[in-house]
């Protein structure tokens, strides 16, 4: 089964999002945030959900 979002135009062009890209959910402790997910197989950290809370965001940020 394949999940699809649909977007609106404002939204696709301001995250330069087109047909066929990937988009990702980060839930953070304000909402969800929509953000353009690089190809496939190009996020080297996309093995470490586990590093990917809001604390780890913070603990990183200047790297």
């Amino acid at each position: 089964m394949k999940s699809q979002t649909v977007l609106p135009v404002e939204v696709r062009e301001r995250l330069s999002i087109g047909p066929g890209d990937r988009v990702r959910y980060v839930i953070t402790p304000d909402g969800v945030r929509i953000e353009k997910a690089p190809p496939e197989g190009e996020d080297p950290f996309v093995a470490f959900t586990e590093w990917a809370g809001p604390i780890d965001d913070e603990d990183y940020a200047d790297l």
